[in-house]
């Protein structure tokens, strides 16, 4: 039925550039603001969408308006959103980005997530067990492993972003041996391995089993685990805009060029050049490119 199915965080951003990052307790000024959808899985799921692929996310939805944006803001870019299932006592997340121009870094205020779990029914089931692929990004554990457990179960690919990290570790570990594919930030295999040493803790995941293992560092590009050893991959120079949901992206451009049967230094190029492309535009996901207009901008660039 899809080729991936999100489960994670999904919001409202209200992205506002501002002057300058004030000092506590000091002001600034906000030039524009604009709302898009948010949320790393969901991000993900987006960027794949707009890749080509069919997707469709797994959550909690209210009858307040925020819900309502974040469900339309999905259908506009061809998310399948009747597994948001609507909750009472539910209203919709919302994150506040402030974003600098000058170099386009965005500082976060994400609203903590603390709906209850999703009751998984036996359609929710069936929804994961003929996806091709699930998403997670570990924002609400107990949803993430229930998720990744059902996958297991009916032999589907799970993709982890490491990003969300628990105060307890073990829960950390317990999700992230469940991936297949663990694509971390910089600082998750550190806090998940407790190794120091970056190269030696991706290496360290790497023994868990997954498929692939990867941590990204933004504009300094990436890190992959390859035969045994880590090999160093550059991000593509653009001019940024604001970098909200970059890494996001990545997850989801990753796991479309991965469904489309490309090699792993393929697909981290692909994912690679879809984030740059969606950085030269503001907010998380208007400009996220289609299939085309990401192999065209790898095909101009040529090199990282």
């Amino acid at each position: 039925m899809y080729d991936i199915t999100g489960v994670g965080y999904s919001c409202l951003d209200r992205i506002c550039t501002i002057d300058d990052y004030p000092p506590e307790d000091g002001s600034t000024h906000i030039s524009q603001i604009q709302t898009q959808g948010g949320g790393a899985a969901a991000t993900a799921v987006v960027a794949a969408s707009r890749l080509g692929k069919k997707t469709t996310f797994i959550g909690l939805a209210g009858f307040d308006g925020a819900s309502e944006d974040i469900r339309k803001l999905f259908e506009m870019d061809g998310v399948d959103t009747s597994n948001l299932v609507k909750t009472e006592g539910i209203t919709g997340l919302q994150s506040f980005v402030m974003v600098d121009p000058k170099s386009g870094s965005r500082t976060k205020f994400p609203q903590r997530d603390e709906q209850p779990p999703i009751k998984w029914t036996a359609q929710l089931e069936s929804v994961i067990a003929s996806s091709k692929a699930i998403h997670l990004d570990g924002t609400h554990h107990e949803n993430a492993m229930e998720a990744a457990r059902i996958a297991k179960k009916h032999g589907v690919l799970i993709s982890l972003d490491g990003c969300h990290l628990k105060d307890d570790n073990s829960l950390n570990l317990e999700l992230a041996k469940m991936a297949d594919i663990l694509i971390m930030n910089y600082r998750y295999p550190v806090r998940v391995t407790g190794i120091q040493d970056y190269d030696q803790a991706l290496l360290e995941c790497a023994k868990w089993g997954a498929k692939v293992v990867i941590g990204t560092k933004g504009s300094e590009g990436c890190r992959a685990v390859i035969d045994g050893r880590v090999e160093y991959f550059p991000a593509f120079k653009v001019k940024a805009v604001d970098t909200t949901g970059a890494g996001d992206v990545f997850h989801g451009a990753f796991l479309a060029g991965w469904l489309d049967g490309m090699g792993l230094k393929e697909c981290i190029r692909f994912a690679s050049a879809v984030a740059a492309v969606k950085c030269t535009a503001f907010g998380g996901r208007a400009g996220i490119p289609s299939k085309e207009a990401a192999l065209r901008f790898i095909d101009q660039v040529k090199t990282f």
